[in-house]
């Protein structure tokens, strides 16, 4: 009886594409959306006998595959109400495991860009002390000081070639106008004779563990935003001025400046002065912290910030008293190794910073610690397994460690997440993507025509195809697109994430909109021979979504 059931409603729900609504698969005689289908297909919206006649060719035959583009022009205006283009929810958390908050007894959390969120005036600051210190300390050209930060350029997850100077698309793949030397865009042709004749970069030669492989850097935390930017420049003045420069060097002097803006304090002195400026949604990180600690969790904080800093921080945003909320302050750790290295041993801080020298055999409330080991973290407090949640914005120094070796649950702070899924509402890329999808389903069914009439059709839906693609990606980032895709492939940087971490969002504060009981379920997502059952997937044109007035509660 169920699989009866199943199948009415199959019959029910899925129709082929027509101007009307849904209506029994049965009482379509022809499918307007398919034309003729590949060898052993078949439209699930329309019988299997007398198939319409195709047109003889020529003329008529191009104006066939033209009628079915207007067919299915109409079809994606009716699948597309305007209800449709707020969907997801900038403000949800989401999931790629099932986790129960009910079975999550201890919480945990980085500082810097967690508990801590930045604005974006912090990078043009980083952008020009850094570019200075390569002028008066590195002795660089004085014409770099012309370039200022541009907070379109990078996003996160590129990668870069240390030795052929190319930033690259995050899946490993170089593809066409993703990749750049300088800040100018190397042309495809370029690339393939770079690499040996392909496009295709080894995942060896990609990324390591810590995403670093051989001659190849990826670049996964926020703060490498402006060193990106200020490699690029500076291999653009070099190249734009016919200076010869070795590209391990040139590299090398870029991260040391950018390194040296933290070490020597700059960046926490900028914090320090305006926090006001600086430090966004410090009153909501107050708030989840005392709402987990009102219902009996227990906190902890792992960063490799220096106390001083953080303390400032913690006292504008929670108060004088931060401290008590959290049963454990840890601060200089120096992740990642302090996940991986068992040598380095706790030691206590007083008020005033000045270390202790008495060994640490238990990890007391109100306390300051500095570096240790997850070792001894796990002997001294027995916090182990799936009853911890860690939140950190670095998928690789953060999170990579503790859900691999260790088992913790862990949440991924991804700030662009906001502003991606902005856009992702937005009415331009809602019907951008879904014509987009449609024009690739029909490319793929009318391929079976191919005179001279007909494959001049494809041919401009093809360039209309590569066109919406590029519209599409531009949408996110003029140079890369989206953080979290390549066209249609997950990034790399995608990738990390589904494997890293089991919730992602775009700020702590997301926490406030769930019950601290609640459970995240993740989504069922299609497999490519799953697709055509799947709502985003119009492209066959032969099936109506089911229920898309009903489904505007779905994150």
């Amino acid at each position: 009886m169920a699989g009866a059931g199943l199948r009415a409603a199959a019959r029910r729900w899925l129709p082929c594409g027509g101007r009307g609504g849904p209506r029994a698969a049965s009482s379509s005689p022809s499918c307007p959306g398919c034309g003729p289908p590949g060898p052993g297909a078949h439209c699930p919206g329309a019988p299997r006998s007398a198939p319409a006649p195709a047109p003889a060719g020529g003329a008529e035959l191009s104006a066939h595959l033209w009628a079915r583009y207007q067919d299915m022009r109409r079809l994606v205006h009716d699948l597309l109400p305007p209800e449709v283009c707020s969907l997801l929810n900038p403000a949800a958390i989401y999931a790629n495991n099932e986790i129960s908050l009910r079975d999550v007894e201890v919480y945990g959390f980085d500082y810097d860009y967690t508990l801590a969120q930045y604005a974006d005036a912090l990078h043009p600051e980083i952008f020009s002390a850094a570019r200075d210190i390569l002028i008066e300390h590195y002795k660089y050209p004085e014409g770099i000081r012309k370039y200022d930060y541009d907070p379109s350029f990078a996003i996160r997850g590129l990668h870069y070639d240390i030795q052929k100077v190319s930033g690259k698309d995050h899946f490993g793949l170089m593809m066409s106008a993703h990749p750049l030397r300088g800040l100018q865009p190397v042309p495809d042709e370029e690339v393939i004779d770079l690499y040996g004749g392909t496009q295709h970069i080894p995942l060896y030669q990609m990324s390591g563990f810590y995403g670093k492989g051989p001659s190849i850097k990826q670049f996964m935390d926020i703060f490498s935003l402006p060193e990106m930017a200020l490699l690029s420049c500076v291999v653009d003045h070099f190249l734009g001025h016919g200076l010869e420069f070795d590209q391990a060097h040139l590299y090398k002097d870029v991260t040391d400046a950018i390194r040296d803006v933290h070490v020597k304090g700059l960046m926490y002195q900028w914090i320090e002065r305006d926090m006001e400026k600086y430090i966004l949604r410090g009153d909501e990180t107050f708030a989840v912290l005392s709402r987990l600690v009102a219902h009996g969790k227990q906190l902890f904080l792992i960063t490799n910030s220096p106390f001083s800093f953080v303390d400032k921080g913690m006292r504008h945003m929670v108060g004088p008293d931060w401290r008590q909320l959290f049963d454990v302050v840890i601060v200089q750790a120096d992740k990642p190794s302090f996940f991986t290295d068992r040598r380095k041993p706790f030691r206590k801080l007083d008020e005033k910073g000045s270390l202790h020298w008495d060994r640490i055999t238990r990890l007391e409330k109100g306390k300051i610690y500095r570096q240790g080991n997850l070792y001894d973290f796990l002997r001294l407090t027995e916090w182990r397994g799936p009853r911890v949640l860690y939140f950190g914005d670095h998928l690789y120094s953060d999170l990579a460690d503790l859900m691999l070796r260790h088992g913790w649950r862990t949440g991924a702070i991804i700030p662009e997440l906001e502003r991606e899924i902005r856009i992702i509402n937005t009415e331009q890329y809602m019907h951008s993507l879904t014509w987009q999808q449609a024009l690739t389903g029909l490319l793929e069914r009318m391929q079976t025509y191919q005179d001279a009439e007909s494959r001049q059709v494809l041919a401009a839906w093809m360039k209309e195809r590569q066109e919406l693609r590029c519209i599409t990606k531009a949408l996110f980032n003029a140079q890369f697109g989206s953080i979290f895709r390549t066209f249609h492939n997950p990034t790399y940087f995608s990738r990390r994430l589904v494997r890293f971490s089991d919730l992602y969002m775009a700020s702590l504060s997301c926490l406030l909109n769930y019950r601290v009981d609640f459970t995240f379920y993740p989504r069922r997502t299609p497999l490519q021979h799953e697709a055509p059952l799947w709502m985003d997937q119009l492209c066959t044109g032969c099936m109506k979504t089911p229920f898309l007035s009903d489904m505007a509660h779905i994150r």
